[in-house]
């Protein structure tokens, strides 16, 4: 019997055209986290978005000059990658919390409708 292939890895919006920019060690240490998902083990360096928003958490990653950025989401054994961003503060950006309400907000809305 055929071992059972991992959840897929669903980019939502503009997020797999941003992360294809960032710098390749840093596309290749989200990659990695984003197979440890799909497995259902841990990532290296990940956090929780909440309150701002619950139930989404970030993947992080650094170099010397920028932080990046991935927010997700883990549903029915799917990971959605919400939003993908870097920042320069510890602060993340209003705006790109808004984006990941957005984007989860329409995935659930997505979601429901293809249940009934």
């Amino acid at each position: 019997m055929a071992e059972p292939s991992p959840p897929d890895v669903v980019f939502e919006g503009n997020s797999l055209s941003i992360i294809r920019d960032f710098p390749q060690d840093v596309r290749e240490d989200f990659g990695g986290d984003l197979r440890r998902l799909q497995n259902g083990e841990r990532p290296l360096d990940s956090g929780s978005m909440a309150p701002a928003l619950p139930g989404v958490f970030e993947l992080r990653d650094q170099d010397r000059d920028t932080w990046y950025r991935v927010l997700y989401v883990k549903l029915g054994g799917v990971v959605y990658v919400l939003h993908c961003f870097t920042k320069k503060t510890n602060q993340t950006a209003r705006g790109d919390v808004e984006v990941g309400r957005r984007r989860l907000s329409d995935l659930k809305a997505r979601l429901a409708k293809q249940k009934k």
